[in-house]
């Protein structure tokens, strides 16, 4: 996390402090939770916020089309191999449903966090289908940063929670005029 000088504190929690867990620092309230990529630049789109954004969007674009090609040579592999038609469309079936998969799972991914049970089960679908969460990264860095809804939200509910908690009250309530 990084502070108002810019050294980073990789010792501590998302709070700066003692690790808590629930984002809030103490006496201090709550602090954004840093997005890959973007730090928390996100907050105040600060920073570079934009060609950050345009880094993350041209980066994912390139690292899907070499990951074609890279696909494209495994294809060649298999065709030369001479498995037959049957197996070249089984490989071919796959990584497409494993790439639609993958592409929704990351794009539903940046609106709502993840059972980490189910992420478990489904890693080996989305690690074949690595071509959908790169395209899922280059779509959501068109319009914001990947998963800044998620984040923004939980952190203006943390801040709305924070005030809440410590808005002082006004007057003594033990002198409190009784009605009746």
């Amino acid at each position: 996390m990084s502070d108002e000088t810019g050294s980073t504190d990789t010792s501590a929690g998302p709070t700066g402090g003692a690790p808590r867990g629930d984002g809030v620092a103490p006496d201090r309230g709550p602090r954004p939770e840093p997005l890959r990529f973007f730090g928390t630049s996100w907050v105040h789109h600060d920073n570079g916020y934009a060609v950050r954004r345009a880094g993350v969007a041209v980066g994912s674009l390139a690292a899907a089309a070499v990951s074609c090609l890279v696909l494209r040579f495994a294809y060649d592999g298999i065709r030369i191999a001479g498995t037959g038609s049957f197996v070249t469309m089984l490989v071919i079936a796959m990584f497409a449903i494993c790439t639609a998969l993958a592409f929704r799972n990351t794009r539903d991914g940046f609106g709502v966090r993840h059972d980490p049970q189910r992420q478990a089960s489904l890693r080996g679908l989305l690690a074949i289908g690595f071509v959908g969460s790169l395209f899922a990264y280059f779509v959501r860095s068109l319009t914001e940063a990947p998963g800044e809804k998620l984040h923004r939200e939980e952190y203006e509910k943390a801040r709305e929670e924070h005030a809440r908690r410590t808005t002082r009250r006004t007057g003594d309530p033990s002198r409190k005029k009784r009605r009746g």
